[in-house]
């Protein structure tokens, strides 16, 4: 029978992603990845290297799913907004993105091991921001760069912390007054909202 290594490939960034949202790169170790892939930890250097450059991988592959998820086409402080509502739905589905950006920056050193072709994805975001404030599309007062940050900031901060918001949200009763549950429904409603409405703020004229 042939080996599937496509499937162990999966199996074993399955696994990696797992155990690096849970307990960052530091907080796990190749044998366990391995384990729970269910493969022997030979498998794992040899299709990802080691745990360093698996943790890379495993961050890139994320950013790179959530960038081809959520395009960015701006024609005017309504698709900035809209940007941000799907980035927010998107880590919503997936929480696992903002937990591996957080572990890794308490891992940064100054720089990670793709960081050229991660700058080169988040530059051509800035650009599309640039080039919107050029055409009197959005907003011109904000650096691009620094409102492209703000808007990713307000899509993501609910999955990486979400026990500020659950604090902030409140319990019933609480300040919130509508429960705390992320995966009630009109609870997400109302955070998309304000993400929605904050981004199209930042980019309004």
């Amino acid at each position: 029978m042939a080996w599937d290594v496509e499937g162990t490939k999966h199996r074993i960034y399955q696994a990696a992603l797992a155990e690096f949202a849970a307990h960052g790169p530091d907080g796990t170790t190749i044998d366990r990845i391995a384990r729970r892939a269910q493969v022997n930890r030979e498998r794992v250097y040899n299709y990802y290297g080691d745990k360093t450059a698996l943790f890379a991988t495993i961050v890139r592959g994320e950013v790179d799913a959530l960038a081809a998820a959520v395009p960015l086409d701006i024609t005017g402080p309504d698709d900035v907004g809209e940007f941000a509502g799907r980035a927010y739905d998107y880590q919503r589905a997936h929480p696992d993105l903002a937990r591996l950006v957080l572990w890794e920056g308490l891992a940064d050193t100054g720089a990670i091991p793709d960081e050229l072709a991660r700058t080169t994805l988040y530059a051509d975001k800035a650009a599309a921001i640039a080039a919107a404030q050029r055409a009197g599309r959005i907003d011109a007062t904000l650096d691009p760069a620094h409102l492209m940050f703000l808007v990713m900031s307000l899509a993501s901060y609910w999955s990486a912390a979400p026990q500020i918001a659950r604090m902030l949200t409140g319990s019933p009763g609480g300040p919130g007054g509508s429960g705390d549950d992320p995966d009630d429904g009109a609870e997400a409603a109302r955070r998309r909202a304000a993400v929605v409405h904050a981004a199209r703020r930042l980019a309004t004229p």
